[in-house]
């Protein structure tokens, strides 16, 4: 067994990921980070956590807990502030640390990174296409893993000019805290693109393609689920074939028939991914649609993949990936 502490763990995310440590056969939680619930009982998050779990300590004492496995569930700047331990697995779920190129985050988080140097420690891991390298670990965000089960597979063989990422998430994507476009009154019966041409995942797909892509997410009155549009130019007819062979070996990533559309109702609540593949007869684009659950392998599931690589377990342990729900 490994014992694992998640940190910043009473956010969406953090919720999401206990979820699928406790359901792991080789981790162990031994600490339950969170400085809004220091003190209470892990039932303060949710009335099913039972009394077998830890009390709730602040996050500093999660992050010195000594655990074999480290989830960060922070914001941006206070995953980017941590100094990860010698020798444990740490899996930060936020942007702290996905981007390379420290100058960047001033642009496009706001914040200039604390350590620079550091960030090439860090391996960004997508399972399917980038496996962790080592023990840090940046969990790709949510947007960014759609777009790249869609794209990465075909980079080398569509023009790189005119990529256009049409994406739509639930509200859970915003995390937890309250802000006035999470609010029912604004997100219900609502549909509202944000942050255009400036969202933070721009350049984190810029990083691993290789090209910048014009990206527009938008808000759904959903809880949770996400799907994204990718319009591209092919050079040549083999892009189903290149999915096809990306993911053939995978249990989490699903490139569907022809003329099948992914669906959010398919992938909600679960880690999986559907991917499909559509040509426009009118101007001869090829359409890539990607859907996932944005706190299943958009988040945790994807966390908990990546933890499974570097200790050497069951690629899939602990993750959601059958149902018929209705």
């Amino acid at each position: 067994m490994f014992s694992t502490a998640l940190v910043g763990c009473s956010g969406y995310a953090g919720q999401e990921t206990l979820d699928r440590v406790l359901a792991h056969p080789e981790l162990e939680v031994v600490a339950l980070g969170s400085d809004s619930l220091a003190g209470e009982p892990p039932s303060a998050l949710d009335l099913r956590l039972n009394g077998s779990l830890p009390a709730f300590v602040p996050n500093s004492e999660a992050l010195a807990s000594g655990a074999d496995v480290l989830f960060l569930c922070l914001g941006h700047d206070e995953a980017a502030a941590y100094e990860p331990p010698a020798d444990a697995v740490v899996v930060d779920l936020s942007g702290g640390h996905r981007l390379r190129d420290a100058d960047l985050y001033g642009d496009w988080y706001g914040f200039a990174h604390p350590f620079p140097e550091a960030l090439a420690e860090w391996s960004y891991a997508l399972p399917e296409l980038y496996p962790p390298a080592n023990r840090l670990i940046a969990n790709p965000g949510c947007y960014a893993t759609a777009a790249l089960l869609a794209l990465a597979p075909l980079a080398a063989a569509i023009e790189p000019e005119g990529i256009v990422v049409d994406a739509k998430s639930g509200v859970s994507g915003a995390g937890r805290a309250l802000k006035a476009s999470s609010h029912a009154g604004f997100v219900l019966e609502n549909l509202s693109p944000y942050r255009i041409g400036s969202h933070q995942h721009a350049p984190e797909l810029e990083q691993a393609l290789g090209f910048p892509i014009c990206f527009v997410p938008h808000l759904l009155p959903l809880r949770r689920g996400l799907l994204a549009s990718c319009y591209v130019r092919a050079v040549d007819d083999g892009s189903r074939e290149r999915l096809e062979d990306a993911y053939a070996e995978s249990d989490v990533v699903r490139v569907l028939p022809e003329g099948v559309a992914p669906e959010l109702n398919r992938v909600q609540g679960t880690d999986t991914a559907e991917v499909a593949l559509f040509e426009d007869r009118s101007t001869g684009m090829t359409i890539v649609v990607c859907a996932l659950d944005n706190l299943g392998k958009g988040a945790a599931g994807q966390a908990v993949q990546n933890a499974n690589l570097v200790l050497g377990l069951d690629e899939t342990a602990g993750l959601r990936l059958t149902g018929v729900l209705v």
